[in-house]
């Protein structure tokens, strides 16, 4: 209906509009048959789809992992304790690292009990937030990789 009165198509268009609805309706089983093909074809680009993506992550993670280093702390290091709440809004010049803390236990599961050195507070955090910290006589006693980072100390590598 178009503004309450009835539309009439042209004959071409009513002809061919007449002539596709005859031949979808023709046979449904064909049809249905066809319908299913697409179906599964599209089920089995979607698996082959995950898979890929499946391998990309595996691949991907044991990249990932092979660059980690494990973190090992002792009884008596100094240590930086990383402030997560600055993680938004840490400002441009101010340092998301507080301490130095000294560690007074470590256990077996990445829990470690820290205390501030001047307040003597001690708290529990886990181990991923913490790094060494290195005093002015530590600096000059470290062996570097090409990269810049840490191997050991020089003294070890000595004796």
């Amino acid at each position: 209906m178009v503004y309450g009165k009835g539309c009439h198509l042209p004959m071409e268009l009513a002809h061919r509009a007449h002539w596709a609805i005859k031949t979808v309706n023709a046979d449904y089983d064909k049809a249905g048959k066809l319908r299913k093909l697409q179906l599964s074809e599209i089920e089995e680009i979607r698996d082959e789809a995950y898979e890929c993506a499946s391998a990309y992550k595996d691949k991907l993670k044991k990249v990932h992992d092979a660059k980690l280093r494990k973190k090992t702390f002792e009884v008596g290091q100094k240590v930086w304790l990383y402030n997560s709440r600055l993680k938004m809004f840490a400002g441009k010049l101010k340092s998301k690292w507080m301490g130095p803390y000294v560690i007074r236990r470590v256990g077996q599961f990445g829990d470690v009990d820290i205390q501030d050195e001047q307040t003597l507070k001690q708290q529990t955090v886990n181990g991923h937030r913490l790094k060494p910290y290195l005093e002015g006589n530590d600096i000059n006693n470290l062996e570097l990789d090409k990269a810049g980072y840490i191997l050991r100390p020089v003294e070890e590598e000595q004796s």
